[in-house]
């Protein structure tokens, strides 16, 4: 290395030091030689507390030299062999790009290509090799099993590699991306499109990162609670270096750190493209990932140089070679390999006569065939093997690839290369050259697939290795094997029956009860995973503290403020409350990672994530999609919801959409209850269906922050509140009639609008409580779907033409969401029948709950107005006295629309 020849005092002048500094330099070297490396790390990090204590506290940087972390003295002996292992990678290279080639030479009629990515896989093919043959375990008697998370867009090598283990057929690979007839493979990993494959959905990119660190967490919360038993499991987590722009990449390494989370590993693909171009032409994304991983207390392992660099780097006595290797930026090491071995000589060598004569030897090819670290697979192996056996710490391996590794001029290094999907024959016959693949130029043009037979030594050595480390991988658990029986509903009666006269509760309240009940079951209970983001006093659910504890591998190392109380803040190594902070997205992590325990730890547990319902599906709608796709089975309860029920909170927090994005999403099972026993029934359903029956749903509850008398459950109801809407309380005999429709707490203005609409109009109302349109929607367009199949068949009819085909009168739905939620239904209104919408479109804002649904609009004033509109139009009543009720209530007809308030 070159030596600094002046330094300054710290309160004197500049002064020439090149003797002093190379006496200290000699004495490290010397405890290097004698004591070991670890040895004279901890004698330097006791030399800069010591620096420190003495006021010389300067910033240390976390970054190290562009080399390999690992020395290659130091590197672990891979015990496979290297040269069968690069014959099946050449096979899964070649397969994995003939899939993507042949699938976009289709043309059917309506022409169009399917796409699909080589060069990802191409970048990553040694990194996979080596997982899959040495360190990855399937779910065996003696092993859990490990997670991987695997790079979206590497799904092609995955499938080459499933189909020389013989796990996915030739015709399968033939449809690629066709899966509608049912013989296809995903374009991505989709645990929903092939259940018993995929372990878990990463091309959303980000979600991978952040869903691992959690997944990795609660293996970790299974171990310490004594329900699994996790500790030789590991979490791998692929991501490419683009995706760490990705905010949720980077989001929650913090917290793998704290929680000492050394199950997992982080590989980060450092081809140094993203999907466009570089991804940091004017820097070097590796040292910068260093800087953010080791700050945040990670192990990082950089693997940047593959072995034909090791002599060279060895001859590098005054560090020239070291400095252009860091003076050259992501642009420069993109553009040598988009070149060839001349380029590389005279504008990375030849920046320094000394680097210029350390090559001379070397021909242009041999120059061209320096190998970045990700290439070489005795490295790649022993950067895995110190990630595997790091103790203390999650460990991030930084490791350099070249994008489209082995395309050649086509591709490889260059900026369109993620794009690439068709190659000519020419490309084709230089990639079956570059790989030395036995396919003859005759057969060239038909792209045939490759695989060995059986009895040759490769095959044996794949099936060989997968048997050593317990099955093949990935592979997916669908059902769990335990079976639990879920308490009868009357177990919940506290929750079902009517308030006594007096009493007033909220549906948040009602859900709290129903949770602790069920807690209290012994073989339920310990299952229950109550998730919160610091909001637990909010939602009533400060008990649970002490009661059940928050979850901390390290415990409470500290007395709480409130330790005096009888619901103090308890921290426990054993605690069963994951307690996320201010962190939906974290929260969403987790409640991920418990609802889909079933299939990676073979262990049913319940997640119940409470928040805001504003910062549910609004702000972690990709994860709930993610969550769909994964099969979870939980429930998400959107607190305080509605848009003027949170009658202070104003714009930012007051819902009303929740719903209808939640509604979005197939397996996602929502409502919006307004009575205690409405939540009651739900849940004790989601039980049955999630845990006892292990169907692969999750429900979404909305719940109130507004107290009101409960009626209790009326028998021989709880069927219709299922399907969606009930008559909960009918009118009584009268010619002019309505029929009121409402959810949450906007049905109580129906209650309200009944009195006023026989008081002051004569006019008779039935209401019907409708926990879940979207239910009601699905079940209506279910119906239309099957007559319009069958049309010889007697039509179906949609349960809601079904329960109001009895009534009489126009139809009014009100509720505190966007006129769309209820308006999913106006198909399914018996025909002839006039309907009517009220709902709360338009952004929220603060202010009392009596005013806020004055504002919108959905309040008794509107539901009666709305009525008499209604019967108005059916010409059951003059115009007038709908002016004439206008006028009544103060309603100002001439102020401007909420939507554009």
């Amino acid at each position: 290395m070159s030596e600094p020849s002046e330094q300054k005092a710290v309160n004197g002048p500049t002064r020439t030091d090149g003797q002093e500094t190379r006496e200290w330099m000699d004495a490290l070297s010397a405890v290097i030689d004698r004591e070991g490396a670890e040895y004279a790390h901890s004698l330097i990090e006791q030399l800069l507390e010591h620096a420190r204590q003495n006021s010389v506290d300067l910033p240390f940087s976390a970054k190290t030299g562009y080399v390999n972390t690992i020395e290659t003295e130091q590197e672990a002996r891979s015990p496979g062999n290297l040269e069968i292992e690069q014959r099946l990678r050449a096979y899964m290279r070649w397969n994995a790009m003939a899939m993507v080639v042949k699938a976009n030479r289709i043309h059917p009629p309506e022409g169009g290509d399917l796409g699909g990515h080589i060069g990802s896989f191409a970048s990553l093919a040694s990194m996979f090799g080596a997982g899959f043959n040495h360190f990855w375990h399937a779910e065996s008697e003696n092993h859990g099993g490990d997670c991987l998370y695997i790079q979206g867009h590497v799904s092609p090598g995955i499938y080459a590699r499933a189909y020389l283990e013989g796990r996915i057929s030739e015709e399968q690979l033939l449809n690629f991306r066709q899966e509608v007839d049912g013989k296809g493979l995903s374009s991505y990993p989709h645990p929903k499109l092939m259940p018993d494959f995929w372990q878990f959905p990463t091309v959303s990119m980000g979600l991978g990162p952040i869903m691992a660190i959690y997944q990795a967490r609660f293996l970790k919360y299974l171990h310490a609670r004594g329900i699994a038993n996790t500790e030789n499991r590991k979490v791998w987590v692929f991501c490419g270096d683009g995706e760490m722009d990705e905010v949720e990449s980077l989001g929650a390494i913090g917290l793998a750190a704290r929680e000492n989370l050394d199950n997992l590993v982080f590989v980060i693909n450092c081809n140094l493209q993203r999907l466009d171009g570089p991804v940091r032409g004017n820097g070097k994304i590796i040292q910068e990932l260093e800087g953010e991983f080791r700050g945040s207390g990670w192990n990082v392992i950089k693997l940047i140089w593959g072995k034909g660099w090791d002599a060279l780097l060895a001859k590098d006595h005054d560090g020239a070679l070291r400095k252009i290797m860091m003076e050259c930026n992501d642009g420069d090491y993109q553009a040598f390999k988009a070149n060839d071995g001349a380029y590389v000589r005279k504008n990375f060598f030849g920046r320094d006569p000394r680097t210029l004569k350390m090559v001379e030897h070397l021909s242009d090819d041999e120059i061209w065939s320096l190998q970045r670290g990700g290439h070489d697979s005795q490295k790649v192996y022993a950067a895995f093997h110190a990630a595997q056996n790091h103790q203390g710490q999650p460990s991030v391996l930084l490791v350099k690839t070249v994008k489209g590794f082995g395309m050649g001029k086509v591709g490889e290094g260059k900026n369109n290369v993620h794009q690439t999907k068709k190659l000519a024959d020419e490309d084709i016959k230089a990639f079956r050259d570059r790989f030395n693949i036995p396919i003859p130029d005759s057969q060239i043009a038909d792209l045939p697939f490759y695989k060995p037979a059986d009895d040759t030594p490769e095959m044996k050595y794949l099936h060989e290795r997968r048997k050593a480390l317990g099955g093949y991988l990935p592979k997916r658990r669908e059902k769990a094997d335990e079976q639990f029986t879920v308490p009868p509903l009357d177990t919940f009666k506290a929750v079902l029956e009517a308030t006594p006269e007096g009493r007033e509760i909220s549906t948040t309240q009602a859900y709290v009860r129903f949770l602790t009940q069920l807690l209290r079951d012994k073989e339920i209970g310990p299952r229950v995973v109550p998730i919160l983001v610091d909001e637990a006093r909010t939602f009533g659910m400060e008990g649970l503290f002490r009661q059940i504890g928050i979850y901390n591998p390290h415990g409470q190392q500290y007395t709480p403020v409130d330790k005096d109380q009888v619901m103090y803040y308890k921290e426990d190594t054993k605690g069963q409350i994951l307690q996320e902070g201010i962190n939906e997205a974290g929260g969403m992590s987790s409640w991920i990672a418990a609802a889909t325990s079933y299939s990676h730890s073979n262990r049913i547990m319940i997640p119940f994530y409470i928040y805001y319902s504003m910062f549910g599906f609004q702000r972690i709608g990709d994860l709930a999609w993610a969550a769909g796709d994964l099969q979870a089975r939980g429930f998400l309860l959107g607190g305080t919801s509605g848009r003027t029920t949170l009658n202070g909170e104003g714009l930012q927090h007051e819902d009303g959409h929740s719903h209808i994005l939640a509604g979005t999403i197939p397996n996602c099972i929502s409502y919006d209850p307004t009575f205690s026993h409405e939540v009651a029934v739900i849940m004790h359903e989601g039980l049955r269906r999630m845990v006892q029956n292990q169907e692969n749903i999750f429900y979404y509850l909305t719940l109130l922050n507004e107290n009101y008398p409960m009626p209790g459950l009326t028998p021989g109801t709880e069927e219709k509140i299922l399907k969606g809407m009930y008559l909960c309380k009918a009118g009584g005999a009268g010619e002019l009639r309505v029929q009121l429709l409402g959810s949450g707490t906007i049905l109580r203005e129906s209650f309200f609008a009944q009195e006023l609409l026989a008081a002051d109009w004569g006019v008779t109302a039935d209401i019907w409580s409708c926990p879940s349109f979207n239910e009601l929607t699905r079940d209506g367009q279910d119906a239309d779907r099957w007559n319009l199949l069958h049309p010889l068949e007697t039509p179906k009819v949609p349960y809601v033409t079904a329960e109001l085909a009895n009534s009489t009168g126009p139809v009014v739905a009100s509720t505190d969401y966007m006129k769309a939620y209820a308006e999913q239904i106006r198909p399914f209104i018996p025909a002839g029948r006039t309907y009517k919408v009220l709902g709360t479109d338009g952004f929220g804002r603060s202010d009392f709950r009596r005013k806020l649904r004055e504002h919108f609009e959905i309040d008794r004033h509107y539901i009666v107005v709305a009525a008499l509109k209604a019967l108005a139009e059916d010409g059951k009543l003059p115009a007038q006295k709908v002016a004439d009720a206008i006028a009544k209530y103060g309603i100002n007809a001439d102020k401007i629309n909420p939507l554009y308030a």
